[in-house]
């Protein structure tokens, strides 16, 4: 055997674990900052979220936009700090609330919240009216109202508090709820639309620019590509290790054309989510 061959066939080896490892490294460290999980406890969410669940918390997603309406953020709590509550952002800063009884209007619109269980639906607080959600502020709400400590009680949530998204159950497996939550952006798809279009008229008529910059990802599809990335990382760079070291290779197959294949390989490592533990939900 020649002994260059061999030291540099070695030599690739060790190259290719040590960029294995310290790439593991790099994904789990940028994933423990993007992605905590929180255990529910309470029933302020029911019937979306349930007592004792664990949940996903995307905490990336708000690095390059806003908090939206419909959005179940967990927050560290105004009024204990010590506390982290979930909760699902009604208004969002210059909005206008009016809650009267059960009916919550949002900028003179009236929301069919078709994610509050009738069952559950109550409002233990005063009405009120015409409130303005101050800048850098969130109103938020309990999808239990009857039972639920949020914004009518406490007031807003400042931006500084929100730790992120909820986006995720995954534990115990079985239940209704299960998965991603549902966007229910379409609840106030008219909220501001009629005052935009006042604003402005020609907005519906003018096209797109080729040049206008792409829309950014969805909360769950940006998390769903965080959590694929590592592994489609790790299996790339496992590719192109290959090729260099001429395992890439073309075979001939009896009546067929040539065609490529690779040689047998072993799964790349899964990424792990560091855990968080929530002490309270609300």
């Amino acid at each position: 055997m020649n002994p260059e061959f061999d030291f540099e066939k070695r030599w690739r080896l060790v190259r290719e674990v040590i960029e294995t490892l310290v790439l593991t490294a790099l994904m789990f460290f940028i994933i423990r900052f993007a992605i905590q999980n929180f255990y529910v406890e309470g029933m302020s969410m029911e019937p979306n979220l349930h007592d004792k669940e664990l949940i996903l918390v995307d905490k990336w997603s708000y690095l390059f936009h806003e908090p939206a309406r419909g959005d179940v953020i967990v927050f560290v709590a105004p009024p204990n700090p010590s506390q982290d509550y979930v909760k699902r952002i009604i208004g969002i800063p210059g909005d206008v609330i009016t809650i009267q009884g059960t009916t919550v209007i949002v900028d003179g619109v009236t929301l069919h919240e078709t994610y509050v269980d009738p069952r559950r639906q109550g409002n233990p607080y005063p009405s009120f009216s015409n409130r303005v959600v101050p800048p850098d502020s969130y109103f938020v709400l309990g999808d239990n109202r009857a039972g639920s400590s949020d914004s009518r009680d406490w007031g807003f949530v400042p931006r500084k508090n929100i730790i992120g998204r909820a986006a995720l159950v995954y534990w115990p497996l079985g239940e209704d709820n299960n998965g991603f939550l549902p966007d229910v952006s379409a609840v106030f798809a008219e909220v501001h639309q009629r005052q935009s279009a006042m604003l402005q008229p020609s907005a519906l008529l003018k096209r797109p620019s080729r040049a206008s910059p792409p829309a950014p990802l969805q909360p769950d599809q940006s998390l769903l590509v965080l959590l694929l990335f590592p592994s489609l990382i790790l299996r790339c760079r496992r590719q192109a290790a290959w090729k260099q070291s001429g395992h890439w290779r073309w075979r001939a197959a009896p009546g067929a054309g040539r065609r490529h294949d690779f040689l047998a390989q072993r799964p790349a490592p899964d990424a792990v989510a560091a855990v968080g533990q929530w002490p309270g939900a609300g």
